[in-house]
Order: C-alpha cells, then sequence, then structure tokens
C-alpha cells in the first residue's frame, strides 16, 4: 500500500478535519473547561454552627440539582457534637473536604464528628432531587435539624 513513511503522513493528514478553537472560554454547557465544577456553577452556603444548644443554621438550604455548593462547619468546642444525614450525603457528590488545609476526597460520608473546637469545609455536587436532612445525632430539637431540599 504505502512504501515511505512521508506518503503515510500524508494520508493521515488528508483524513484529520481540524477542529478550530471558540473565541470564549465556555463550552456548550456555559460553565468553562471545569464543567459543572466551574466558578460560575458555584455558589457558598451558610456556614454551620456546632455549639451546645444553638442552631444549627438561620434557615434551611433549598438546593439546585447538577449546582456545586460549598459550606463550613465551625464547632466551638462546647461539647462534641456531630452530624448526620446518610439520605443526603447519599444524594449529593462529594468532590472534597477540606480540615486545615489537608483536603480530603472520600467515595462517600455517612456522618461527621467534632470532638474539639475546628473548621472543616466541604464541597459537593447536589444531584438527586428530594427532602433531607442534616441532625445532630441523639437531638430531638428542631434547631438541631437543617432541612435541605434538593430541586
Amino acid at each position: 500500500m504505502f512504501k515511505t513513511l512521508p506518503a503515510i503522513l500524508a494520508a493521515l493528514a488528508l483524513s484529520v478535519t481540524p477542529v478550530l478553537a471558540d473565541d470564549d472560554d465556555d463550552d456548550d454547557n456555559g460553565f468553562g473547561l471545569a464543567g459543572i465544577l466551574s466558578a460560575k456553577n458555584k455558589e457558598d452556603l451558610e456556614p454551620i454552627q456546632l455549639s451546645a444548644g444553638m442552631p444549627l443554621t438561620s434557615a434551611p438550604w433549598v438546593l439546585k440539582s447538577g449546582k456545586y455548593y460549598e459550606f463550613e462547619i465551625q464547632g466551638d468546642g462546647s461539647q462534641e457534637l456531630g452530624l448526620t444525614g446518610p439520605g443526603f450525603f447519599r444524594a449529593i457528590w462529594i468532590d472534597e473536604i477540606v480540615v486545615e488545609g489537608l483536603e480530603i476526597r472520600p467515595l462517600g460520608v455517612d456522618s461527621i464528628e467534632f470532638d474539639e473546637a475546628g473548621e472543616m469545609e466541604i464541597g459537593f455536587v447536589a444531584l438527586k432531587p428530594g427532602s433531607y436532612y442534616l441532625k445532630v445525632p441523639g437531638s430531638t430539637g428542631e434547631t438541631q435539624r437543617l432541612e435541605i431540599t434538593i430541586e
């Protein structure tokens, strides 16, 4: 068929269709090269406060499926406190959990706990629409429960 390398390369060059670059940084979804992880798709949520007898947040969260969110959990060390919400954690994809500058990229989470004062940040994409919660385990008060809706 082809006897020389230049002939093979010439045949390949004829079969390649050039791809033209867009004039802007957005791709077809409008988010940019990072897709749904793009800054254009990111929203910061109200921090969760872990403090004995104090409300977790001032209002429920209403999230949009496919949107990237970040929130902080701030524990004051007044009591050993945790958050549980296995349904919520299964309805999201966690990008990372950051504790004191250390980034953790888990496959899943069921609950978290603060044994002493500290902060962590969680970045995630909301996926599965529905009603969920995060709550302090063993608590019965409404202020110790954060209602979350993913639309």
